[in-house]
């Protein structure tokens, strides 16, 4: 459908000319989206707090809580469009903040692989759960844009995950995040969080060593009470 959509306005621009005014707002939309839990590829998958955020515009907070005992992976995709209706979907590009992902977290921005020559392969990378840290449609190369952040983590015994995916057209203050801009001036950040909470705390070898201390301690005192 996208491939149909991108040759209609292709003429379109043809005809009107590339050089057209640019809308007065900017539109913003969610096209498509997708999350990986540990293989399993869904629109919803469980343990997926949706309240603050708006699926028509795409924007808003999505946090998932879950994961199992081991080693975790969660990869979110979004494919935004800005001002389709104006300008169309392939006039976009990416961008990185400045800085390297946290420990554990994977990006990707790249066409989302309805071109019809040298398709994009993030939305394969997602299905696999393997982002590669590239941004495939920078300046100077615009295109259908899509984003996608992914983190890969492990879990003891009782521990629980917390991973927020903030999307937004205000910029993040600190912190790694992916950008989506339109020439005309629209922009959408893209920045994620984890936390790790529960399980049962595991004593420092320090801690160890004092308190096996104190019992050697308390056991030679019960002694001598009972050799006086």
């Amino acid at each position: 459908m996208k491939k149909i959509i991108f040759c209609l306005s292709l003429l379109f621009l043809i005809g009107a000319g590339i050089g057209a005014s640019p809308a007065a707002a900017t539109t913003i939309g969610l096209f498509d989206y997708a999350f990986n839990m540990n293989g399993v590829i869904s629109t919803a998958p469980p343990g997926l707090n949706t309240s603050g955020f708006d699926f028509a515009t795409g924007l808003g907070t999505l946090t998932w809580t879950g994961g199992v005992t081991g080693s975790n992976t969660f990869v979110a995709f979004f494919d935004h469009e800005i001002d389709e209706a104006t300008n169309t979907f392939f006039n976009e590009y990416g961008a990185v903040s400045p800085g390297g992902p946290a420990a554990g977290q994977s990006w990707e921005i790249d066409e989302p692989g309805f071109r019809p020559v040298n398709p994009g392969d993030i939305y394969a990378n997602v299905l696999g759960g393997t982002l590669d840290n590239s941004n495939g449609v920078p300046f100077g190369s615009p295109d259908d844009v899509s984003m996608a952040l992914g983190w890969t983590f492990g879990l003891n015994a009782g521990e629980t995950a917390s991973i927020s995916f903030y999307l937004s057209t205000i910029a993040p203050l600190s912190g790694f995040y992916l950008e989506q801009l339109d020439p005309d001036g629209g922009v959408i950040y893209l920045s994620s969080g984890l936390d790790v909470t529960g399980g049962t705390p595991v004593p420092l070898p320090g801690a160890i060593y004092l308190m096996g201390s104190g019992l050697a301690l308390l056991m030679g005192f019960g002694r001598k009470r009972l050799q006086k």
